[in-house]
């Protein structure tokens, strides 16, 4: 229960902003850190759905109310996944060689291709909240997305090589007790799917299968032009798994 409890400390604390009471970064503490990933996704939909709930208490304008759904994930995760999102665009923009591409993901500094890349994921994630927020229950099924996001972020962590044996997610995967992450991680996934499903059949399955889809694109990305996954490759996923369902599911409410 201990590992458990200190997984769950080093979770919140490396992945969110949420206030979480200190653990040592060892090896026995790291083993299920992968297992609680998805729980800081349920929070973030939790917010969600109160956020939606609350402005049609006070009948807050639709552009309001998707700036808030906007920042929300920003302010709950502090941005870590989106810095991801703007190196590995800068990366792919490069057409460089593989090394050069691992060099790039490295570069703190941003070039034109992240700040191009930044704007349009906050003007997508923006339009689509929005829309979805119409529907009641195309916003449930849009709060499950983050943790389904998490899911599969954690299950590509654990089975994918990795692009650098000393990077941070090639630490976290070592230290991984992987098969009961594995485990964990797949039911949770499941479990969100059928939360999904059970809200909107329709916008829960194109929604699920829009999330399948966008990994089997961050696989073939990271195998074939970085030898792998990484943190950042990781982040870059994240912010497009829950953009793409954003956007089909804002599609979703204006057809069905």
């Amino acid at each position: 229960m201990k590992a458990l409890w200190n997984s769950l400390k080093i979770a919140f604390a490396m992945f969110s902003r949420i206030p979480t009471p200190r653990a040592d970064w060892s090896k026995e503490n790291m083993k299920y850190m992968f297992c609680f990933f998805p729980l800081i996704g349920a929070v973030i939909g939790v917010l969600e759905y109160l956020l939606v709930l609350l402005a049609g208490r006070f009948s807050f304008a639709p552009g309001f109310l998707g700036a808030l759904m906007l920042l929300v994930p920003v302010l709950v995760t502090g941005g870590i996944h989106i810095d991801g999102l703007l190196d590995t665009s800068d990366a792919m923009s490069s057409w460089q060689e593989r090394e050069r591409r691992l060099e790039i993901l490295k570069d703190s500094h941003a070039g034109a291709f992240a700040i191009i890349a930044c704007s349009s994921y906050f003007i997508a994630f923006y339009g689509a909240c929005v829309q979805l927020c119409t529907s009641r229950r195309a916003t449930g099924v849009f709060c499950l997305v983050f943790v389904l996001a998490r899911c599969l972020s954690g299950f590509g962590v654990l089975t994918l090589p990795k692009a650098s044996a000393k990077g941070t997610v090639a630490e976290f995967s070592r230290n991984a007790e992987e098969k009961p992450v594995r485990i964990a991680v797949v039911v949770i996934a499941v479990l969100s799917v059928i939360g999904m499903i059970y809200i909107q059949p329709v916008m829960g399955i194109v929604t699920a299968v829009c999330a399948a889809l966008v990994f089997l694109f961050y696989r073939h990305m990271a195998l074939k032009y970085f030898g792998g996954t990484s943190g950042d490759l990781s982040g870059f996923f994240l912010c497009t798994c829950e953009t793409a369902a954003a956007l089909v599911l804002a599609v979703c409410t204006a057809i069905l």
